[in-house]
């Protein structure tokens, strides 16, 4: 059973499989068992830190803390903390391990989440920082993946063995498409395709740095119509705003893909679609009563793995 106590989580890699199995076995006796690790971090206090917008990554968070016994303290929004004043990121952590035994933290700038686990003496777990890694949502979505599409047999590395997983929509800016895909890098097996238009392509240190030297074999093209057919995974994505320098280029790519009943009509029945959300129109609402749709049933595994990972970190139990 792997002991997770006092580790931080900045990216995928930071946990071995055998580690994430374990979590996600964690996750499901949550999820099944009543009263399972509740009130198990009963005066343990978990420090919510983001200098980003978040409804999802935040709230559930705080929900797992709370469903745990647990309490939270922290800040939605870079305002209304000392940051706006000029202290520095290290300052602001240093000050709030010593009112927390954990520190989740989103941050628009990449490598943040790094440089705050080397100076704060509690578990730092990366919420988002900036378009680099987001390994919590790439837990949720494996978890996902496993549940409704994996192996329910054998090790979880033979899980998505011989799995097609879909990337569609802003793959150079978005984070939770470069954490699940370095994670899936580790699994033998599996076949990526990235879907984008050329502007927004996966960045090439993904594809040649990692995939590549991984041997995992991916596919590119602009043309989402012509791959259905094969994925048993499309991971949608939202074109974002906020990464966006000029605001005519964001105008230009926001709808380049926007998936409806009909683009569906050549996917296979068992295909899964998974979004980190929020969406914007990328996904009709029509296609939300499509039992294929898992979206939800994603955000709602993301508080269950989340409740195994701060119990694990916070020493309360071991995977």
């Amino acid at each position: 059973m792997a002991d997770l106590a006092g580790r931080s989580l900045v990216e995928p890699g930071d946990f071995s499989i055998e580690e994430m199995e374990d979590l996600f076995g964690l996750a499901e006796r949550i999820e099944t068992e009543k009263g399972f690790l509740r009130e198990s971090c009963r005066g343990r206090v978990l420090a919510t830190l983001f200098f980003e917008p978040s409804t999802r990554t935040r709230l559930s968070f705080e929900a797992a803390m709370l469903r745990l016994g647990g309490s939270c303290l922290g800040f939605a929004e870079p305002g209304s903390s000392s940051a706006s004043k000029g202290e520095s990121l290290a300052d602001t952590v240093r000050t709030v391990a010593c009112y927390a035994d954990a520190i989740v933290m989103r941050n628009p700038k990449e490598g943040a989440a790094l440089l705050a686990s080397r100076y704060a003496d509690v578990p730092v777990i990366n919420a988002g920082d900036g378009g680099h890694h987001h390994p919590t949502q790439t837990l949720t979505d494996l978890l996902t993946i496993k549940r409704l599409r994996g192996k329910t047999e054998g090790k979880l590395q033979d899980s998505f063995r011989g799995l097609t997983v879909g990337f569609c929509g802003d793959l150079k800016f978005g984070r939770t498409v470069h954490s699940l895909a370095k994670a899936l890098s580790r699994y033998p097996g599996v076949r990526l395709v990235f879907v984008s238009p050329a502007e927004l392509k996966a960045p090439e240190y993904l594809t040649d740095g990692i995939l590549q030297k991984a041997g995992i074999a991916f596919t590119e093209t602009e043309n989402l119509e012509e791959v259905m057919g094969s994925l048993d995974v499309l991971y949608m994505t939202r074109v974002q705003r906020e990464r966006f320098f000029n605001e005519e280029d964001y105008i230009r790519l926001k709808d380049s893909y926007i998936l409806n009943k009909e683009k569906m009509e050549n996917a296979g029945k068992d295909m899964i679609i998974l979004h980190p959300l929020p969406r914007v129109n990328e996904i009709a609402e029509e296609l939300d009563a499509d039992p294929r749709a898992a979206y939800f049933k994603q955000a709602r595994y993301g508080m269950f793995v989340r409740m195994a990972l701060l119990a694990s970190v916070l020493g309360e139990v071991k995977c």
